[in-house]
């Protein structure tokens, strides 16, 4: 007998397949979190040129950097939380747009007060495009293999975006001037944001509850505080008194937050969500190898630079091995946490980014210091990529998607703060010291130990004790 069969829909030719919409998704919202990595780092060597053409002084150029760090660090919980009330996509876009429109106003300023307006403004759209991008990954692309690959594509993208802004910063200002690092981020935007509203899908909590706002008033006061002490530290040192001043703010102001969180009934972070293991130790993994890289990096310009006396290309070249195998250990990243877990990919990852953290204790100041520097930090940036996907993974495992900007969130504020905190605790030493080369390796023992023991913290930690079974990975967040 035979069956009427319905006829099957025809899909619309302009409706790319569901895959090739997917990797259309990854790509723009990869390209936003490279566009905002790239900030961070591609300003940095044109700030001399920067100060002389805008009349700023030397110790008015740290807010060419702290403009932007502020903000981008100290509305990251707020906004990541406002996308899932309000709507992530939404958020997003308008974070693209200010992002654009910022980095335009800073392109063509004039004056100090019109280009650290647009850095400003550059990161407030930064804070809202971080955390809601990384949560539209995560409800986008569900647990497993493909959550994986896309967390490491992103991964590698924000690792070499850090990169590719060193040495583009270089040569952009050499060729272009100073003012073509900022023309390149709104090239950036301009790419993005016209793809990004037909691609996207919206996606927000069920509910609507009210926004916590004594929660978001403490903790982006506490975090913004915390980030211009530190900050601030990293150019004038700890002696200045506004900086103890901010430090004790904060802290204050976080444990406020803390206070607030315990007693309202829509907490804007929830506290059950801070007492998991994996987010706990998670993000303690985060901190710990971003703060710690950033600071071999930082460490490693001056040491390449004024003890080894070599060129601003040259240590840029440097630099290029190491964004090349982080691009090559973010592809095989999400094979090696498939086959192993996240946790243990974590806990590896940390091991190995301290062990080679450690071999650059052989520095000396003969040529052959230039490879063993070039293979160390390269392949320690292989680790370190391997860690920056697998906390992120395990942070994210296992929690609801309503509750995704928020896990999201905590994970790029550990990205902001480990990358802000790391140069002025350590960084500090080395330029203070009256020998540059003993202050590098006195801070590469320090580097290495920290690293070293954060790895067996994090796998002690991540490690529960179920009755009547051994050791198991917490959260059930293991190999697939």
């Amino acid at each position: 007998m035979a069956i009427d069969t319905p006829p099957t829909p025809v899909r619309k030719p302009s409706a790319p397949a569901p895959a090739a919409r997917d990797r259309l998704v990854l790509f723009v919202l990869c390209a936003a979190q490279f566009m905002v990595a790239l900030d961070f780092s591609v300003l940095n060597v044109a700030l001399p040129v920067l100060g002389a053409d805008l009349g700023m002084s030397p110790s008015a150029l740290q807010w060419a950097v702290t403009a932007f760090a502020l903000p981008s660090g100290g509305f990251l919980l707020l906004f990541g939380r406002t996308g899932d009330l309000y709507g992530r996509r939404r958020l997003f876009l308008a974070g693209l747009a200010l992002f654009g429109a910022a980095s335009l106003l800073a392109t063509f300023a004039w004056d100090p007060a019109s280009f650290l307006a647009g850095r400003a403004l550059q990161g407030l759209g930064a804070a809202a495009i971080v955390p809601t991008g990384m949560s539209l990954l995560t409800t986008t692309f569900p647990e497993g293999p493909a959550r994986d690959r896309a967390l490491g594509i992103s991964g590698t993208l924000l690792s070499l975006g850090f990169t590719v802004g060193m040495v583009a910063g270089g040569v952009l200002t050499d060729l272009l001037g100073w003012r073509s690092t900022m023309g390149l981020l709104t090239l950036f935007a301009l790419v993005v944001l016209p793809l990004a509203p037909g691609l996207l899908p919206e996606s927000r909590t069920p509910q609507r509850p009210r926004l916590d706002v004594p929660g978001a008033v403490t903790v982006t006061g506490g975090l913004l505080a915390l980030i211009y002490a530190l900050s601030t530290a990293a150019d004038q040192g700890f002696g200045r008194a506004d900086v103890p001043a901010a430090l004790v703010a904060g802290l204050l102001l976080l444990t406020a937050f803390a206070v607030v969180e315990s007693r309202t009934e829509a907490p804007l972070v929830s506290l059950p969500m801070l007492r998991r293991r994996t987010v706990a130790w998670g993000n303690l993994g985060g901190l710990v190898t971003f703060s710690m890289m950033s600071t071999v990096v930082f460490v490693l310009t001056l040491y390449l630079q004024e003890v080894l006396a070599l060129s601003a290309f040259e240590t840029g070249l440097v630099f290029g091995v190491q964004g090349v195998l982080s691009v090559l250990a973010g592809s095989y990243a999400p094979r090696v946490i498939g086959r192993f877990g996240a946790r243990r990919t974590l806990v590896g990852s940390l091991a190995g980014q301290g062990l080679l953290g450690a071999a650059l204790l052989g520095l000396g100041e003969g040529g052959g210091s230039v490879w063993l520097a070039t293979a160390a930090v390269s392949l320690a940036s292989m680790c370190h990529l391997g860690a920056i996907i697998s906390y992120g993974l395990t942070v994210t495992s296992g929690v609801p998607d309503a509750e995704q900007g928020l896990a999201t969130g905590l994970v790029t504020s550990t990205q902001q703060v480990g990358i802000t905190v790391g140069i002025p605790l350590l960084g500090v030493l080395a330029t203070t010291a009256g020998d540059l080369a003993s202050g590098v390796r006195t801070v590469l023992a320090l580097d290495a130990a920290i690293v070293l023991a954060a790895a067996v913290l994090v796998g002690l930690g991540l490690r529960v004790r179920r009755a009547g079974s051994g050791p198991v990975e917490a959260e059930a967040v293991g190999a697939r």
